[in-house]
């Protein structure tokens, strides 16, 4: 069997700008600079900044749709600012990176990636989330290979908005029970044999710095904490991913992320509340379908501990909603990734009894993590 894997590399800090022309300049002279449109107003300057006096040029401004949809990239890669430039320079959050790596590997261009928030690990992955126009979840895209290198400016992250430091938590808390429930009934070789054993490594740093993180991040202060929770979020998690994901093999997700694929159709719920707010309530959904509840009452603490989601109510979620989630969820790659059959009633079950618990940790008032 021959294959090939690429891995992320990545800059970190709050003046890692600073290393993009000594990376980038091997690439061609000129990016198009592609992103939402906060993230561009908040890193275009600086970017601009660094690069100064160099022989290498930037696009104006280009913003990307949206949405992470065909019908964006597809408009996007007409432009001529776009296929003019040696490479692709996606600024901002899942989303926006998730649109450019369409459009770089429709067009065969460089990708390189500047994360604005820390709310995912789109930034250094070669898997895309793609929606429709309505803002449903339409599939995953398995790209030929992932970024080229991620430049994770914590001075950008530390000024976002906390909440979206918060829902990256929440994400990224699904990543080792996923991967765990997903491969442990297979015989893993190499490439997803590393990515289990990594994945024993994402959620440990979340709930040790994760609280401190987020106060640094109200601050608006990137300190050591916020920056070993961007790292996980954006890069640990990113790698696991990358080991994870293959056309012959997925073991990148499960039952966590079925939940939010579920709730994409309910207005109430995936309109209205974060991806990794509503993944946050899957991983404690997930722990009750595999009867883990000493992990599922813990992580239920911690996210109560930093107001993530332990009810259904809080996701804006009822159990008449259930039925509906649940038929989404079937539809995604992640439902048959677990070592046994998994069922819609027992899945709509699962929900049910994670919101119990998570009603009664609310009534007890608990707030720390044992």
């Amino acid at each position: 069997m021959s294959y090939t894997n690429c891995l992320p590399a990545w800059s970190v800090g709050p003046d890692c700008y600073g290393a993009v022309y000594g990376i980038v300049r091997r690439f061609g002279s000129c990016a198009a600079v592609i992103g939402g449109k906060t993230a561009l107003s908040k890193a275009y300057a600086p970017l601009s900044l660094a690069l100064a006096g160099t022989a290498f040029s930037l696009s104006e401004p280009i913003w990307y749709g949206g949405n992470a949809t065909y019908e964006n990239a597809a408009e996007l890669e007409a432009q001529d600012a776009v296929k003019s430039a040696d490479m692709i320079f996606a600024v901002g959050g899942g989303r926006a990176v998730d649109t450019c790596k369409l459009i770089a590997e429709h067009l065969d261009k460089p990708l390189f990636t500047f994360p604005t928030i820390a709310s995912n690990c789109a930034g250094c992955t070669s898997l895309a989330v793609l929606y429709n126009p309505d803002d449903t979840f339409r599939e995953h895209h398995y790209g030929v290979r992932c970024p080229e290198h991620t430049f994770l400016n914590t001075k950008i992250i530390a000024e976002a908005p906390e909440e979206l430091l918060w829902a990256g938590i929440g994400d990224a808390l699904s990543k080792e029970c996923e991967v765990e429930l997903a491969s442990r009934s297979e015989a893993l070789f190499h490439t997803p044999l590393l990515g289990a054993q990594l994945a024993r490594s994402c959620t440990a740093p979340l709930l040790k710095y994760g609280a401190s993180a987020l106060e640094q991040c109200r601050k608006n202060t990137p300190g050591y904490e916020l920056e070993q929770t961007a790292l996980d979020i954006v890069i640990s998690t990113g790698i696991v991913s990358n080991l994870m994901t293959d056309a012959r093999y997925y073991y990148n997700s499960s039952l966590a992320h079925c939940v939010y694929y579920g709730a994409t159709t309910v207005p109430s719920c995936g309109k209205a509340h974060l991806h990794g707010e509503i993944v946050a309530f899957g991983v404690l959904a997930l722990l009750t379908y595999d009867q883990q509840f000493a992990m599922r009452d813990r992580i239920a603490r911690f996210n109560r501990s930093i107001g993530l989601p332990v009810t259904l109510k809080e996701i804006g979620l009822t159990e008449q909603d259930l039925s509906l989630v649940t038929e989404k969820a079937a539809e995604g790659d992640g439902w048959t990734n677990a070592p046994y059959p998994i069922t819609k009633q027992a899945f709509i079950q699962s929900m049910l009894d994670a919101d119990v618990a998570g009603q009664e940790l609310l009534a007890a008032g608990a707030s720390q993590v044992s």
